[in-house]
């Protein structure tokens, strides 16, 4: 392998780890609003803020909506309810497998902060890793992503797409608390992690879906897209486009399905933005 592959590899890897935790640990996706570049205003995110926290209402409101009941428990010592209590989240096997990390809410904290400033998560996110690798392909046309590889992708999608909304949203009230302890041993004392997880779900919603291949220009160490707009994406917003546009699909759809759960009405969100590419195979 050249020294581009490698260090092409070493960087999906990395924010491949880091997608992947913050899809995994359900939490994640709890908290959609009205994104928009720039943030969302700062009163339609309390707004966001607020209904997440409190039991659905109205139509939307069903039996069971309330906070799930977790036993009293310390941050440092959280893993075993989290990781039992999850289990009602989704029945794969893989999703349980996932639970085996450890420090699981301080590591969600850690990777959402970073993911919400456009930032790759940290490297230590050790519980799952993609077979196979990153690789572009030479093509009479120029040098283009491997579609065959976004297929490596497609367990995390699974996984998610598995996820029981209405018990994510239940486990996620009763988490709170915990959270909001990591994200303050983070350093924001004075901060609430809603705020931040609004930024995180929007950076991965305005992640377009590309319709055509992916044309790529090599540098010296790695690859850039050639399509500006494209090259232009946060690293949080590329990974989760280098997983392919079945995937970028599947994982938005499940999104918006956690927010109807949580009572966010679908004209609240954000339309699903399609890129083309020009359509030709190369």
């Amino acid at each position: 392998m050249d020294d581009a592959h490698a260090d092409e590899k070493k960087k999906v890897l990395k924010l491949g780890l880091g997608i992947l935790l913050l899809l995994a640990t359900v939490v994640a996706v709890l908290y959609i609003a009205v994104f928009k570049k720039p943030a969302p205003a700062p009163a339609a995110a309390k707004a966001v803020a607020e209904a997440a926290k409190a039991p659905a209402t109205g139509a939307a409101a069903t039996e069971g909506d309330e906070p799930l009941a977790l036993p009293a428990v310390g941050l440092d010592q959280s893993d075993p309810v989290v990781r039992e209590y999850a289990k009602a989240i989704s029945s794969s096997a893989r999703f349980g497998q996932w639970l085996g990390s450890k420090e699981l809410v301080r590591k969600f904290v850690v990777a959402v902060d970073n993911i919400a400033n456009g930032q790759s998560p940290r490297s230590h996110v050790n519980f799952w890793a993609p077979e196979g690798q990153f690789r572009a392909v030479n093509k009479p046309a120029g040098t283009f992503i491997d579609e065959s590889k976004y297929s490596r992708y497609d367990p995390v999608a699974e996984v998610f797409v598995s996820l029981d909304a209405r018990a994510a949203v239940r486990f996620y009230r009763g988490l709170r608390p915990l959270i909001q302890d990591a994200y303050r041993d983070l350093g924001y004392p004075d901060t609430d992690f809603s705020d931040t997880l609004i930024k995180a779900m929007a950076e991965l919603l305005e992640t377009p879906v590309v319709e055509g291949p992916i044309k790529l220009e090599k540098k010296i160490l790695s690859y850039v897209m050639t399509d500006e707009s494209l090259e232009g994406l946060s690293q949080a917003q590329k990974q989760l486009l280098r997983m392919g546009p079945k995937n970028v699909q599947l994982i938005q759809g499940k999104i918006r399905e956690l927010a109807a759960a949580l009572g966010i009405p679908e004209n609240k969100l954000p339309k699903t933005r399609i890129v083309s590419t020009g359509g030709a195979r190369p």
